[in-house]
């Protein structure tokens, strides 16, 4: 495993966060990260039962992330607890495959446990295979898969 630690995300993180988010979410830029960091790294806007989790590394820099929330239901999981929704999860490509991931993962499950969470869910896109292979490595089992669709009025 890489030299270093897990903690909670502060507000002087958020530029890193945003480019590794960046990263993760191409399909926003990073200016809009930014701005969604500042308001969960600040408490605001519903960002209470937010949790972003950082490793980083014995020289100070973020080498990945993990970023969950308390939902109400997820798919497939007990509709009567409130689960641990594992929205986001980044390790740096340079930093990957050394047990940087599984750690983050580790430290949200026990976040969850401790909000009375029995169960813990997340998402991978159809085409992501490295990630759905990942996810079942650390014990995640698939649910179901869907295709969505939008439409403009």
């Amino acid at each position: 495993m890489a030299s270093g630690r897990i903690r909670t995300a502060v507000a002087g993180d958020g530029d890193a966060l945003a480019r590794m988010r960046a990263e993760l979410w191409p399909d926003s830029p990073v200016e809009e990260h930014a701005r969604e960091l500042r308001m969960i790294l600040a408490g605001q806007a519903g960002a209470a039962s937010v949790l972003v989790l950082v490793w980083e590394t014995n020289g100070g820099m973020l080498a990945g992330f993990a970023e969950s929330r308390l939902r109400s239901h997820a798919d497939g999981c007990d509709e009567s607890r409130p689960v641990g929704y594992l929205e986001g999860w980044f390790v740096r490509e340079e930093y990957r495959c050394q047990g940087i991931g599984a750690a983050l993962i580790r430290a949200v499950e026990d976040w969850a446990r401790g909000q009375g969470c029995k169960e813990i869910a997340s998402d991978a896109e159809i085409a992501n295979e490295v990630s759905q292979r990942k996810h079942e490595a650390l014990g995640f089992q698939a649910g179901s898969r869907v295709v969505t669709y939008r439409k403009s009025l």
